[in-house]
């Protein structure tokens, strides 16, 4: 996959699924914007795709050196 898109699909998944999610907006009224923010990252599947085309990023950087 070239950069852009990994780029694109990023924007597509965000767009898609994390703009006005539920559970970001609950947590983050709860237990404030950081631990919203972790829960995205580390327990969210959505998240996890979103990491996994960064590490396509990393790759392909690492490739290219």
């Amino acid at each position: 996959m070239s950069r852009k898109q990994v780029l694109a699909e990023v924007e597509n998944l965000i767009n898609t699924y994390c703009s006005g999610c539920f559970l970001k907006q609950q947590f983050k009224k709860d237990y404030g914007k950081r631990y919203a923010h972790q829960f995205c990252i580390k327990n969210c599947t959505v998240g996890e795709k979103i990491r996994g085309c960064g590490e396509k990023l990393l790759d392909e950087r690492n490739l290219t050196r």
